[in-house]
């Protein structure tokens, strides 16, 4: 079982502060730090945030918010093992022929150290600010990911879809493997199926330890309809039960998500804060190294 942190970005959104985490971090055996996105914050909305009770994103519009990407490149700079995973970006508001390029830049930099979780979003009012159709975002992001791979797979790529097209162009740097993960983000039937479709990864956050199990299924069930093996596809949620400072006994929880598929869990770094140098390292002793390996 491998282990990540959460929201980092929104954590530590200052160049020294993120530094710091990533270097505590790698050092305590975490094996990713897992970034958020929003491009803008709406001063008001009426979209609902699925990840609260009150619909509400936590923080003001004046919460600083770094690029995800950019965030990771700064930490990727001052660290040599520890992985990073968008969780997630928004795909359909991005110009995928330019985010190939980016991501592969970024991995090719880091040593193949770069994960892109993605979403289809739900913000409705940041598309409207960014010009970006609401209508048909799932379409858009499944048709994006295709056209990314294909400039990463080879030279002289050529694509042709209902959003994005090109013929005869090459996007240089690759990523260091040849490829980037792509993991899809979301606790929906909608996200299950997509990830089984197309993914090397599936995020549910929201999800508790029985729905979780339903939806690794419909992921599965998916995947072997898509003629492709589900084991293939890693597993990265979070787990009740996981204190972050690393008190009472974790391995119970552990197990169950063990047991159901789970690759990776996820804990938010807000807990570890603010004497990182000390909880960092004492759950690195009492739960990572526990189950490494």
């Amino acid at each position: 079982m491998k282990f990540a942190l959460m929201f980092t970005n929104a954590a530590f959104p200052d160049a020294k502060g993120a530094a710091r985490l990533g270097r505590l971090a790698e050092d305590a055996g975490f094996d990713a730090l897992i970034t958020v996105e929003h491009v803008i914050w709406p001063t008001a909305y009426n979209s609902a945030y699925p990840y609260s009770p009150t619909g509400k994103i936590p923080g003001s519009p004046s919460t600083p918010l770094p690029d995800p990407l950019i965030w990771m490149a700064w930490v990727a700079a001052t660290t040599s093992r520890i992985r990073f995973m968008t969780g997630i970006l928004i795909l359909p508001q991005r110009n995928p022929v330019v985010l190939a390029k980016e991501v592969a830049t970024l991995d090719y930099m880091s040593g193949g150290r770069i994960e892109l979780g993605i979403g289809v979003g739900w913000l409705k009012e940041e598309f409207a600010a960014l010009g970006v159709p609401w209508e048909r975002r799932g379409k858009r992001a499944d048709e994006y990911v295709a056209a990314m791979r294909a400039l990463w797979s080879r030279d002289d790529a050529s694509f042709t879809g209902e959003f994005v097209s090109f013929s005869g162009v090459s996007s240089n740097p690759k990523p260091a493997n040849g490829h980037v993960p792509i993991v899809v983000g979301g606790h929906s039937e909608a996200a299950a199926q997509r990830a089984g479709r197309l993914g090397d990864g599936f995020f549910p956050l929201n999800a508790g330890q029985g729905e979780i199990g339903a939806l690794i299924a419909m992921m599965r069930r998916a995947a072997e309809a898509a003629g492709r093996d589900p084991e293939a596809i890693a597993i990265t949620t979070t787990c009740p039960g996981v204190s972050p400072r690393g008190d009472g006994d974790p391995r119970p929880a552990i197990e169950e998500r063990r047991a159901q598929g789970v690759d990776r869990v996820i804990v938010p770094v807000s807990s570890f804060m603010p004497d990182l140098e000390d909880s960092l390292p004492r759950f690195g002793e009492k739960v990572i190294r526990q189950f490494a390996g």
